[in-house]
């Protein structure tokens, strides 16, 4: 029991999002380079001040609103840890609070503070629709599952804990390319609820490595989240 509670913390962690990231294992693809036209990428700390600062009250309201979670006190912060890879997730504190983190190199590949009020938008999101909770739960049924056939099969304590893992990285990954793009709809409404421009800041994912629409893959492609974001904003006028 004990080693099923290990895999699901850990299913939690990697639960937490991540809006892209060169180091992923399922981006195969090479990062594109920075268009020939000489356009330049990078957005300063300050203005990451500036757009937490108006993004955060919108979130926060839109969560209460919601009535989904109990914590909508959110808690935005910059990693500038010169080691941490380009990457934004939502994960939670030791007391229950959300956490949206956002790395100094995702800032770096970042055009506009448009784009910054969309990724926040979208990871205040998965704490509002309830994702890591969800996550946990397909991944808990996975693992006993999976557990359940290999011990009825005669396997040894070995073999249920191995196919307990396999279990809950398969649950974990059931519904998580639904729960990315539920996140990039209501990120959506906060990012415009915040001022600014989602169908802006949605086109990250036009120079990013496209993930493609793979067999349990965490995220869906591109296209189908630039697509999902113009449609949201179109209702808002």
């Amino acid at each position: 029991m004990r080693r099923l509670s290990l895999i699901l913390v850990l299913t939690a962690t990697v639960s937490g999002c991540a809006v892209s990231t060169g180091t992923s294992p399922q981006q195969s693809q090479p990062r594109p380079q920075a268009p020939s036209s000489g356009a330049s990428y990078g957005v300063s700390e300050a203005t990451f001040v500036t757009v937490r600062n108006r993004v955060e009250p919108v979130a926060e309201e839109v969560c209460r609103r919601a009535g989904t979670v109990r914590n909508c006190d959110f808690k935005i912060v910059l990693d500038t840890s010169a080691n941490a890879p380009a990457n934004a997730y939502q994960t939670l504190d030791a007391n229950g609070r959300p956490l949206l983190i956002v790395t100094k190199a995702l800032l770096g590949e970042l055009q506009n503070a448009d784009e910054v009020a969309f990724v926040l938008g979208h990871e205040a999101s998965h704490h509002i629709e309830g994702h890591i909770p969800k996550t946990q739960d397909t991944a808990l049924a996975g693992a006993v599952l999976a557990g359940m056939i290999v011990a009825a099969g005669g396997g040894n304590v070995q073999a249920i804990e191995s196919a307990q893992q396999i279990g809950a990285q398969v649950g974990s990954r059931t519904f998580s390319k639904n729960y990315e793009l539920e996140a990039d709809s209501l990120g959506t409404l906060i990012a415009y609820g915040a001022g600014y421009d989602p169908t802006v800041g949605v086109l990250y994912f036009a120079r990013s490595p496209d993930p493609g629409d793979q067999f349990l893959g965490s995220h869906p492609p591109n296209a189908d989240r630039i697509k999902v974001v113009q449609k949201t904003a179109a209702t808002l006028g």
